[in-house]
């Protein structure tokens, strides 16, 4: 443990900015943000808040949760259903279900459009995986202003280039932004938002390009500098030591996000001991979407005909398809705009027609 200490206060002094630049950033957030990282109640989260309000309080309680990764309309309404407070909308299962590439090869608009529906029908929040803000800062604060208008919780930035690649694709090859550059993305995207509780969260690419804890942590210090609400710890170790290493030299300055895809085998109660404030389950559904779909759409092919599958409890019913679109609401609302008797009832309790004024 002091050793730890010891390594957290060694890079705190290396990447301390002069004093009046980190007063005057504080001012933008990161004071405010500490403050409530501190003291944000714990329990359940309130459906009923706005969906920032939502997503910010998940990260600064003191519990660790999750958000789980949904890429359209229907997979959002699952997670949802299963118990999940948070949604991941994730670049590389957005792409895939678009069958284009995780190269920034779906535009930002059409981004946006899929991330529209899968909030219209929930009630939960959804953090972006908004990839490298799709160009430079004025690309992101752009995006920020969409984000809001369709009730988006916040976005997740990565200090790469544009366009980006999947980091799990030859990561050590791939070029970090620059640190100014990726700060002045932060703040824009700060200025510009009117929802004081939309979250802008900084990836960290460092460990995945194969630099070490003083590339992180520098990194890490600067965006939350700038404003960063809260910072992902990304690695494609099959350990988890990256991110113990990580959070050791970090402490609680601000929230830790991670993704454990690449080292499944590490068990929750760990990053809590960490202090890890949450975890995205990042790709899952996509993964598990396709398998079914590979595995059936096979079996109709070989045996052209739906006896296997129809029996083999592979597939959900129809019903359950027509309530996950809540079919049934719309049914009830035939009765009531389109029922000739329901209409004259309602228009006779407002009163009498009344007569033209000059009549």
């Amino acid at each position: 443990m002091r050793n730890a200490l010891t390594k957290r206060v060694s890079l705190v002094r290396r990447y301390r900015p002069n004093m009046k630049r980190a007063l005057s950033l504080a001012q933008r957030s990161s004071v405010s943000s500490t403050r409530a990282f501190a003291t944000a109640s714990t329990g359940s989260a309130d459906h009923t808040k706005k969906k920032t309000t939502q997503l910010r309080e998940l990260f600064y309680k003191k519990e660790l949760d999750f958000l789980m990764e949904a890429h359209n309309g229907l997979s959002a309404k699952i997670v949802q259903e299963a118990g999940f407070n948070a949604i991941w909308a994730s670049g590389l299962s957005l792409s895939a279900q678009l069958g284009v590439r995780d190269n920034n090869e779906a535009s930002w608009t059409q981004i946006v459009e899929v991330v529209d529906f899968m909030s219209e029908c929930t009630d939960i929040p959804i953090l972006l995986d908004g990839d490298t803000g799709f160009g430079n800062f004025n690309n992101a604060r752009r995006l920020i202003g969409k984000l809001e208008r369709s009730d988006i919780g916040g976005v997740c930035f990565e200090d790469k280039l544009f366009p980006k690649t999947n980091s799990f694709i030859d990561g050590e090859s791939q070029p970090l932004a620059d640190i100014d550059e990726f700060c002045g993305k932060i703040m824009a995207s700060k200025d510009v938002q009117q929802d004081p509780d939309f979250m802008v969260v900084a990836r960290l690419e460092a460990f995945i390009t194969g630099y070490g804890l003083d590339e992180a942590y520098k990194r890490a210090d600067a965006y939350h500098r700038a404003g960063a609400d809260a910072i992902l710890c990304h690695s494609k170790k099959k350990d988890d030591s990256d991110i113990k290493e990580f959070m050791e030299a970090w402490g609680d300055r601000c929230p830790v996000v991670i993704v454990p895809t690449k080292y499944p085998d590490v068990h929750c109660d760990t990053f809590r001991d960490y202090g890890v404030g949450a975890v995205i389950w990042a790709n899952h559904n996509m993964r598990a979407s396709v398998a079914a779909m590979q595995k059936v759409t096979g079996d109709i092919y070989e045996n052209q005909t739906l006896k296997n599958v129809e029996y083999s409890g592979d597939l959900q019913t129809v019903a359950e398809v027509f309530r996950l679109q809540r079919t049934g609401e719309l049914k009830e609302a035939e009765g009531k705009y389109e029922d000739p008797t329901n209409i004259a009832n309602r228009m006779a309790k407002a009163g009498p027609p009344r007569p033209m004024a000059n009549a």
